[in-house]
C-alpha cells in the first residue's frame, strides 16, 4: 500500500464549543497510508505498531510510524473488522466472513471464543471492547451478511441485532441488549459503571448502566449530526472521559456530559479510529481507502486493551 506522504485535508476542526481546542491540537489530518477497499478496527499493539483491517481486501495490515510502512499481518482475516487486545496482549478479532470471534495466540493459532448464541450462529460480530475483568463485549449487527463488499450473503440466524458479553473463562455468553437496529461502535466509561452503544441506522449514541452481570437504562445520550459523509461506527473514550464517534464529516467529540463539541473533519467517510504512540496523543482514524492520522491535545487509555486493560501502553 502507498504511503500519503504527508497530503493533508484543507480543514480541521469543526467548532461547536470551544472546549474542543483544549482537547484535538486543530491541525489538519495527515494521510499515512492509501489505496484500501475498507479500512476498520485500528488498535495500538504491543510491539508499537497500529494493527488495523481492510474487511473486503480480508486482510489485517500492520502500520510502523517509524518507517511510515504497511505490511500484511494476517491474510485471509475472514474479512476480520474490530479487533482489540486483551489483558495478555492477545489479539481478539471480529470476523464477518464466519460471524465468530477469535483470539490470536503466541503461536499464531486462532482460539475461537464466541461462534453461536441459542444454538445458532451470530450474525456477524462487528466491534469489541474488554471491561477489567477480561470479559469481551461485542456488537452483532448483520452487516457480514449483506450483499455488500463487507458481507458474504447469508441468512441472518438471530432474531434480534444484540450486544453480548463473552466470558473467555467459562466460554458463557449473555445477550445484553437486544432493542439495537444496527448496533455497531461500543466503548466503557473509564470507571465502568457506563457502556456507550452506538446505532448506525437510528444515528444516535445509547447509554447503559452496568449493573452486576446486565445492563439497565439504554437511554439515547446524544444524536450524530451534521454535514458530510458517515454515521456512527467506532466510537471509543479517551482518558478525560471525552466520547469520541464516527459520524457525519468526520469524528465527532462529545463531553463526558453528552454535548457535542466538534468535529475533527476528514476528507473520506470514518469507520473507526484509535490512539497510539508512546504519549498516546495520536490519533489514527480508519477512513475508507486511507489511513490518516492526527495529533491530540488529551491522550487515549493507558492500556491496549482501550482502556480497560491491564498492560500498559508502550511497556
Amino acid at each position: 500500500m502507498g504511503t500519503g506522504e504527508g497530503e493533508r485535508n484543507v480543514a480541521a476542526l469543526e467548532v461547536r464549543d470551544k472546549r474542543l481546542e483544549a482537547i484535538v491540537s486543530g491541525e489538519p489530518v495527515t494521510r499515512r497510508a492509501e489505496g484500501f477497499e475498507f479500512t476498520e478496527g485500528p488498535v495500538w499493539s504491543p510491539t508499537r505498531t497500529l494493527i488495523f483491517s481492510d474487511i473486503p481486501a480480508s486482510t489485517l495490515y500492520e502500520f510502523d510510524p517509524a518507517t511510515d510502512k504497511v505490511t500484511c499481518y494476517r491474510k485471509p482475516s475472514n474479512k476480520a473488522n474490530g479487533n482489540a487486545y486483551d489483558h495478555q496482549g492477545r489479539l481478539i478479532t471480529c470476523e464477518h466472513a464466519t460471524s465468530r470471534v477469535v483470539r490470536e495466540e503466541a503461536d499464531g493459532s486462532l482460539t475461537v471464543l464466541a461462534a453461536e448464541y441459542a444454538g445458532a450462529e451470530l450474525n456477524s460480530p462487528n466491534d469489541v471492547v474488554l471491561d477489567r475483568t477480561g470479559r469481551i463485549v461485542f456488537t452483532d449487527p448483520p452487516y457480514g451478511r449483506m450483499d455488500i463488499p463487507e458481507g458474504v450473503p447469508r441468512p441472518f440466524p438471530q432474531p434480534v441485532q444484540g450486544v453480548y458479553r463473552l466470558d473467555p473463562g467459562d466460554g458463557s455468553l449473555t445477550l445484553l441488549a437486544d432493542d439495537f437496529d444496527r448496533p455497531n461502535g461500543l466503548c466503557f466509561a473509564e470507571d465502568e459503571t457506563v457502556l456507550f452503544v452506538n446505532d448506525t441506522a437510528r444515528m444516535h449514541i445509547r447509554r447503559f448502566a452496568v449493573r452486576g452481570d446486565g445492563l439497565t437504562g439504554g437511554e439515547v445520550w446524544a444524536r450524530l449530526e451534521g454535514t458530510g459523509k458517515g454515521e456512527p461506527d467506532g466510537m471509543k473514550v479517551d482518558s478525560a472521559g471525552n466520547v469520541y464517534c464516527c459520524g457525519p464529516g468526520g469524528v465527532h467529540v462529545f463531553s463526558p456530559e453528552g454535548q457535542c463539541l466538534g468535529v475533527v473533519l476528514v476528507p473520506e467517510p470514518v469507520a473507526n479510529f484509535n490512539w497510539g504512540g508512546l504519549d498516546r496523543l495520536t490519533l489514527y482514524i480508519c477512513a475508507v481507502t486511507g489511513l490518516y492520522s492526527c495529533r491530540v491535545l488529551v491522550p487515549g487509555p493507558a492500556t491496549w486493551a482501550t482502556g480497560h486493560g491491564t498492560v500498559e501502553v508502550g511497556a
